[in-house]
């Protein structure tokens, strides 16, 4: 199909989960209004995704959904507000049958989508998925090269106001954490094989907390309190829980710490997108196509294994019962911390 930007007057961005996700895919909110400067430009996620696209300049709205304990979600309601919406232009960047559905249905001029089956029978703009051989920022920003829009940046985007700023000093001040390098840990993540075991993370809190470093651990949702407070037990009187808070805010103290450790989760995203020095704990996904792209960060893996990268996220997946997490020594973690220079 012929694309004629003049055509062009309402778009809406479809990528509804995960934190870390959402994050990588706001490239394509800052280009498209670079392309479309007078257009309206809407995103749909998630409810529990929209604080990453909170305070978005390039954005005018952010239109969330919610899927229920049993599975089920108002999409009939969805796809009807949508189709009446009357979209120029909507960007799939997802591609599930939930997603694929809402396109089809939507009466846009244009509809573009990746070619993932049946689901390509949504779009009549169609792109080739190059998810395992590029990064996800430029996987996402595919769908614009596929328009022939102009690209100006490949950098994500997480804002802050000044709110959030004035709650992370008043923590700081509080906790008398000033006067200290301060070293954040977040120990938790949504996939279970994607995550460093916890009492590693406590002996190496416990190497890293020698001198005057202090340790800030980071928990987001469900059982990760007790797991980041078991962890600052261990680690002792100089470790500390961030309080129940949402991501902004999160993000404020991350940006505050002189390092940030962590498994391959969205905080890690967060992080390095606000500047922290990162250290990302990666095993079976790969930090060459989800990893941070910051010159502060290093990547931490077990190298000693061939299979690492392997997308196998499943417990049951993986028939090595996911060494390159569980293998991975404290020792060597520690050692790349110091050789990174990140603490001085």
């Amino acid at each position: 199909m012929n694309f004629d930007k003049n055509n062009v007057h309402k778009i809406l961005i479809i990528k509804p989960e995960a934190i870390g996700d959402v994050l990588l895919a706001t490239p394509v909110i800052e280009n498209l209004r670079h392309n479309f400067p007078d257009a309206q430009i809407n995103f749909l996620t998630r409810s529990y995704c929209a604080e990453v696209l909170i305070g978005n300049p390039y954005l005018d709205r952010v239109l969330t959904f919610n899927i229920n304990a049993s599975g089920g979600d108002s999409s009939l309601c969805l796809i009807r507000n949508i189709h009446k919406q009357k979209y120029d232009l909507i960007i799939d960047l997802f591609g599930n049958p939930r997603t694929a559905i809402i396109v089809f249905n939507s009466d846009a001029k244009y509809r573009i989508g990746y070619r993932f089956k049946w689901r390509a029978l949504a779009y009549n703009i169609k792109i080739k998925p190059r998810g395992s051989v590029v990064h996800n920022i430029e996987f996402n920003l595919d769908s614009l090269h596929a328009l022939g829009l102009e690209i100006i940046t490949s950098k994500p985007s997480f804002y802050l106001n000044a709110v959030h700023t004035e709650f992370a000093d008043e923590f700081f001040e509080r906790n008398n954490l000033n006067n200290s390098p301060v070293i954040g840990m977040n120990p938790s993540g949504t996939w279970q094989t994607k995550v460093w075991p916890a009492e590693k993370f406590a002996e190496l809190g416990k190497k890293l907390s020698s001198g005057n470093n202090r340790i800030l651990l980071f928990w987001g949702y469900g059982e990760e309190k007790t797991l980041a407070g078991k962890i600052a037990k261990e680690i002792g009187d100089s470790a500390l829980l961030i309080p129940e808070t949402d991501i902004k805010y999160m993000g404020s103290l991350a940006k505050k710490c002189s390092l940030f450790i962590t498994n391959d989760t969205g905080p890690m995203h967060i992080a390095w997108v606000l500047g922290v020095n990162v250290a990302a704990i990666f095993g079976p996904t790969n930090s060459k196509l989800q990893g941070p792209l910051s010159k502060n960060s290093v990547i931490i893996r077990n190298e000693e294994l061939s299979c690492l990268g392997c997308n196998l996220t499943k417990v049951s997946d993986c028939p090595y019962q996911h060494k390159c997490m569980k293998n991975l020594s404290v020792e060597y973690v520690y050692d790349k911390i110091l050789k990174s220079g990140f603490l001085k």
